[in-house]
């Protein structure tokens, strides 16, 4: 069975360019985000790398740490950051996993337990390993997005998911489509309408079920 929403992520040790450590102490008390890349010194990857570098001050703002993981190893990493770099312009930071035994990418049901790597290899042989995981404090799934390879991921959108969780995480809010920060959310329809406006203040109503406020 997959990784769901609100599970807790593997506590795996992991072999990184900048060191070994658990998972679960490296995210320590902040978000997290996974995100996975088929194989090193591939454009499509080397330019989401770069997106990631280029939006350290957004995950400091934040308090999230940031994560890569390709499956190749950590030799390669170090030489892919110097292009990631150069795509760039701005450091990379952030730890990349080497993968090489497919450990991470199983555990994450990103590969099947069966999969391996063939002399050889293309990207295509681990295609599936192009995902985005974000991790609360508590070290559970909150989110995760799949793309395939011909489509390069959209960093603002993983920005606004964030936003959207920490908005919401451990209250009774949710955010309408296309919600961007400062924008009014929607109270959860655990609460009534008294103990609505006890939490939250004055709210609109939309709809009957649909009734928002500005936190």
């Amino acid at each position: 069975m997959g990784l769901r929403i609100n599970d807790i992520v593997p506590n795996l040790t992991l072999t990184t360019d900048q060191g070994e450590f658990s998972f679960h102490d490296w995210i320590g008390d902040s978000w997290a985000i996974l995100f996975s890349h088929p194989k090193d010194f591939t454009p499509v990857c080397t330019t989401e790398f770069g997106a990631v570098s280029q939006l350290a001050d957004e995950w400091e703002k934040r308090g999230v740490k940031v994560i890569g993981l390709s499956v190749d190893g950590v030799e390669e990493h170090k030489a892919w950051k110097g292009d990631i770099e150069t795509w760039s312009g701005a450091k990379a930071g952030f730890p990349i996993i080497a993968d090489s035994d497919l450990e991470v990418s199983k555990a994450f049901d990103m590969l099947p337990a069966d999969a391996y790597l063939p002399d050889g290899r293309t990207p295509a042989d681990s295609a599936t390993v192009r995902s985005v995981f974000i991790i609360s404090p508590d070290k559970k799934l909150q989110l995760s997005m799949t793309y395939p390879m011909s489509v390069g991921r959209n960093f603002a959108e993983v920005l606004r998911a964030v936003d959207a969780l920490q908005k919401t995480w451990g209250a009774p809010l949710a955010t309408p489509a296309n919600w961007t920060e400062g924008q009014d959310v929607i109270i959860a329809l655990s609460l009534n309408d008294e103990q609505a406006k006890e939490k939250f203040g004055e709210f609109e109503q939309k709809l009957p079920y649909i009734r928002t406020t500005k936190v």
